[in-house]
């Protein structure tokens, strides 16, 4: 074993066991996003979906000018869409990935941490969590337009429970635009954390953001070619993913660095199927996402299908009054597609995000 490695065990089993303190059956609930910075302006945004079900996820092309509410009863902000955009849904009742027409990409992700602001009737006004992601490609074209206009805080994100769950969704918030520019939002005891700037390639899980660049800054010491943690935590996927998106090549072919960031996200997803009996809730990844910022093409991979295929945003019609299309991916997203599929896409009803029960403010 390396002189270097042995001498860092000490500190490695310290890293290990606080990375385990944060770990829970619910926060095993995961996934992982990361930015690529490229050669000539190349930027790739990829993510995954880890469920312990499955997410009954659809793809949907949403045009311009669609008028939404916040879905949290009378106080309720209201906006109406500026940006068309192509998107994931999770359960069909909200925007949990996507990128809008000018290339402004927004994840949500899984933090059990995340505790919001009281709402009620003299806060400002709600917005449910299932259209948070919506609401950044509805309003903003970049990174920075964005954490803007979020900093004065012009909402209040409402929760309320995972669809079929007795429990409370808990999310944070990436966005990344085609400039390379970044930002990961988290309410810790309910006030707005931001992190804003392009070294803010990657965000998994639990523990919160601050605390997975400490132990990120750990892992550097090590060393990415002489160790890196392999399980499926929230802080190893960190690690791995944060050491591979900066060691791939920085090619100037866009083929292959596409494929390159493929093997990134692939390499932090957790095998289907897998079951750890100490773990029982343990999440497979269901699909990933990969959005090329800079050739607008938004890809889908679903871990039941043989075949990655992709939307060019060129194609779509986004103009105000055009129809809502949807892509049923079938259940467990089994629907196979191939290559680019923005012809596929079929008129349908938009979907309605799940808001708040009558009466009830969370």
């Amino acid at each position: 074993m390396p002189a270097k490695l042995v001498g860092a065990l000490p500190r490695l089993v310290a890293a290990v066991a606080s990375a385990a303190l944060v770990l829970s059956p619910i926060s095993t609930l995961a996934c992982t996003r990361v930015v690529y910075l490229g050669a000539n302006d190349d930027v790739i945004t990829a993510r995954s979906m880890d469920w312990k079900l499955d997410v009954a996820t659809n793809l949907y092309v949403l045009p311009r000018g669609i008028a939404r509410t916040g879905e949290a009863g009378p106080n309720s902000i209201r906006w109406t869409a500026k940006y068309g955009s192509v998107v994931a849904t999770g359960y069909d009742v909200s925007t949990t990935d996507g990128v809008n027409e000018k290339g402004l990409s927004a994840q949500l992700l899984w933090l059990v941490e995340s505790q919001y602001p009281k709402f009620d009737k003299d806060s400002k006004p709600g917005l449910t969590i299932a259209a948070w992601a919506q609401y950044v490609l509805d309003n903003f074209a970049t990174v920075d337009e964005a954490v803007t206009a979020l900093a004065k805080e012009p909402f209040t994100v409402v929760t309320d429970n995972v669809p079929g769950e007795d429990r409370l969704t808990t999310l944070h918030l990436s966005m990344s635009d085609k400039t390379g520019d970044s930002a990961i939002i988290e309410y810790i005891n309910g006030r707005q954390v931001i992190h804003h700037g392009k070294q803010y390639q990657v965000m998994t899980n639990s523990p919160i953001f601050d605390e997975q660049l400490a132990l990120n800054t750990y892992w550097k010491q090590i060393g990415g070619t002489t160790f890196l943690p392999g399980t499926n935590r929230a802080s190893d996927r960190f690690a791995r993913a944060s050491f591979y998106i900066n060691a791939i090549p920085k090619s100037e072919d866009p083929v292959q660095a596409l494929a390159s960031v493929f093997s990134v996200i692939r390499n932090a997803s957790v095998p289907y199927g897998i079951t750890t009996p100490d773990e029982p809730n343990i999440s497979s990844t269901r699909w990933r996402t990969v959005v090329d910022h800079k050739r607008m093409l938004y890809f889908f991979e679903s871990a039941l299908t043989p075949n990655t295929f992709w939307v060019d945003l060129k194609k779509v019609d986004f103009a105000a009054g055009a129809p809502v299309k949807r892509l049923d991916l079938g259940k467990d997203q089994r629907n196979t597609f191939n290559g680019e599929v923005s012809a596929d896409f079929k008129v349908a009803p938009p979907f309605s995000f799940l808001g708040l029960k009558t009466g009830k403010a969370t």
